[in-house]
């Protein structure tokens, strides 16, 4: 089979890793070189130097404008019985779809989190459960029908990166399984209910916080939905003068049996308490330190006697 693998982020490797060693892949579509890491120096995207680095060396184009009349032309040449779309960043218009079979991967159980952050979303709402959804490109985001899902368990203590990584791992069999209906000619697919539909909305810096007063499961869910970007902040305060430091990132925490601890208040053990509930801080960052469990990090920096945590009011765009 023939397939065109237009993809971006690093959510598609996994299946692009597959597809490289059982179909033929004529051309790969991938957004332009950017600017990265302290130095700035452009960057190809994962799937781009993927495919730069795959022994077969297929045809790399590397474009802003996917629906560029030359860009079509282009994937009009390399014939393809199917295009698989993953995590590509452009929406994709009729001037392809209405000349090729298309399918996307997405990382949620549609129509559930339809939208730009479908992982952190689930996890943030304390779902216990998300997965994969290989559906039909339609003009509506993330509403075409849906040919085939996977699921999985959301782990309490992992965070969006981590389930972000094993949800990219049920992609190969689900897009396989689909490419095979579609060379048997046995192509089936079933329609959302839009009635069920949630919307994951983009985050944002301004969202990199959590409200203490909520339950202690709604703060843990929502920290290790926000980990690791925007990452989730919380405000150092001292009764009388300025903590240091200032702010602590919380990446990782636990459930706790503890009832009787105060909101915000911190314990030697890292036991947080919250408006109902408690939870225990396992891995924490201090600005311009490195990430450590909270034994660590007591017995280094640690926090000033009496300090408190509570929700940081971001107004710098940091």
């Amino acid at each position: 089979m023939r397939v065109v693998f237009l993809g971006s982020g690093a959510f598609g490797l996994p299946t692009f890793e597959r597809i490289l060693e059982t179909c033929e892949v004529p051309l790969v579509v991938s957004q332009p070189d950017r600017p990265a890491g302290r130095g700035r120096r452009e960057t190809p995207t994962p799937i781009a130097e993927k495919a730069l680095e795959h022994d077969a060396q297929p045809e790399l184009l590397r474009t802003e404008l996917v629906n560029d009349p030359a860009t079509i032309d282009r994937i009009d040449r390399a014939r393809p019985d199917a295009l698989v779309v993953i995590a590509f960043g452009q929406k994709i218009g009729p001037g392809i779809l209405d000349r090729h079979f298309a399918v996307n991967l997405h990382a949620s159980l549609l129509p559930r989190w339809r939208g730009a952050a479908p992982i952190n979303r689930a996890m943030m709402a304390g779902d216990p459960v998300t997965g994969v959804s290989v559906i039909s490109l339609a003009d509506r985001m993330d509403a075409g029908e849906v040919h085939t899902t996977r699921s999985l368990e959301i782990d309490p203590l992992e965070t969006a990166g981590e389930l972000h990584d094993r949800l990219a791992l049920l992609g190969p069999d689900a897009i396989e399984e689909v490419l095979a209906r579609l060379g048997r000619g046995e192509v089936r697919s079933s329609a959302q209910d839009d009635s069920a539909a949630t919307h994951a909305a983009k985050l944002h810096r301004r969202d990199a916080t959590v409200d203490l007063s909520l339950d202690a499961a709604a703060v843990r869910a929502r920290i290790h939905g926000l980990t690791p970007w925007p990452g989730c902040d919380l405000a150092v305060r001292l009764e009388e003068g300025v903590a240091n430091p200032d702010r602590l990132r919380i990446h990782r925490v636990d459930s706790s049996d503890r009832v009787d601890v105060p909101m915000g208040t911190v314990l030697e053990d890292g036991t947080l308490g919250c408006g109902d509930g408690a939870i225990r801080l396992l891995e924490v960052q201090a600005p311009g330190g490195r990430m450590l469990d909270w034994a660590s990090f007591s017995r280094g920096r640690g926090l000033p006697t009496g300090a408190r945590l509570e929700r940081l009011v971001r107004d710098d765009g940091a």
